[in-house]
């Protein structure tokens, strides 16, 4: 992720900066722990002066910093999934780049619904999103004229036999998995020995690579993953993989990039010349969802637009970058993979 910033950071430098300044990205290692975010967030703000702060993924972290963005009126641009994070009152200063719980529990019951399933249960452990995943998923099956619900275990046990059985009472054709490597994979273990033979679809953070090295071929054999994706198919997309020498990015680090890349066009664009993450505030949207604005996914070609006086609208590796009235993005891309031999393989991106 820090690679990313600061390949977005020479480009814009290398492009003449933001009205003939560089600018300059400042590394701060939040630890993936609030605390350790708090004291990181406080020299940002207070001491290096930042106009805005990206990066942050974990709920927790992002949740503990944001007060203080608000307040010192810094741009908070974030890659957390938790709904709660733009119902705060951030008075605009958050723009979250990464879907939220919801929309990912809708897509991933979306797809068991696409995959011809018409009864769903949810088997996973205690955490802040489980029964919101519950809700959202068994909705979308009623609606769909299904029927879904859920059980929510206790971590780390050495044996889901007993709650794979409650499970599989009502005869689900799919079981949506919402737990870690660790518990999934007992998870997977105990279904296989029950002999279900259902659709099984999970989350990214449950059925991964790890995954597929924890259990035998056989276990997960047909479970499908979904994982937010960058913009994989997009120039901008290419462009940053060429640069970052890699045959594939996550799309954090997509998100990342594009975190410096709005800032500097944000300020580039205001008419004022004001530097600070009001201004940032102000004119992130009218640089990445202008509809009269040439469209383009390359950050120095809309950086000369805009010195040029141009209208623009940026589209980077992450996303088409457009924002709701509370600061979440709108497009959004998954990876939908599937365990086909003990590797998994990549059904689509959409």
């Amino acid at each position: 992720m820090g690679q990313a910033a600061k390949i977005a950071e020479a480009e814009i430098n290398g492009a003449g900066g933001v009205r003939g300044r560089p600018i300059q990205i400042v590394i701060e290692d939040d630890q993936s722990n609030p605390e350790a975010a708090v004291r990181a967030a406080h020299k940002l703000i207070d001491v290096d002066k930042v106009v805005s702060i990206g990066g942050s993924y974990a709920s927790a972290v992002t949740s503990a910093i944001a007060p203080l963005c608000w307040e010192g009126k810094t741009v908070l641009l974030t890659a957390s999934g938790a709904d709660s994070i733009t119902k705060l009152p951030h008075q605009g200063y958050i723009f979250r780049t990464s879907p939220t719980v919801t929309l990912q529990g809708t897509r991933v019951g979306d797809f068991a619904i696409e995959l011809g399933a018409k009864k769903m249960f949810f088997l996973g452990p205690q955490t802040p999103f489980a029964q919101s995943y519950i809700d959202i998923i068994s909705g979308i099956f009623k609606a769909a004229g299904g029927t879904g619900g859920g059980l929510i275990y206790e971590d780390k046990k050495s044996s889901y036999r007993s709650e794979v059985d409650q499970a599989l009472k009502d005869n689900p054709d799919a079981i949506v998995l919402g737990g870690y490597v660790p518990d999934t994979a007992v998870v997977l273990k105990d279904l296989y020995r029950a002999g279900f033979s259902g659709k099984k679809v999970g989350f990214s953070f449950g059925i991964n690579e790890a995954l597929t090295k924890a259990v035998p071929a056989e276990v997960s054999e047909g479970a499908y993953s979904l994982v937010p994706s960058a913009s994989e198919n997009s120039n901008a997309y290419r462009r940053l993989i060429g640069k970052m020498k890699r045959g594939h990015l996550d799309s954090y680090s997509c998100q990342v990039y594009d975190h410096v890349v709005l800032t500097a066009l944000a300020l580039a664009h205001a008419p004022t010349g004001q530097v600070d993450g009001t201004t940032v505030r102000d004119n992130l949207r009218a640089i990445s969802q202008d509809r009269e604005g040439k469209r383009t996914d390359d950050s120095v070609e809309a950086l000369k637009l805009l010195v040029s006086g141009a209208r623009v609208n940026y589209d980077g590796p992450s996303g088409t970058l457009e924002f709701a009235d509370n600061g979440d993005v709108k497009g959004v891309f998954f990876r939908y993979e599937e365990v086909m031999g003990g590797k998994l393989v990549l059904n689509k991106v959409g």
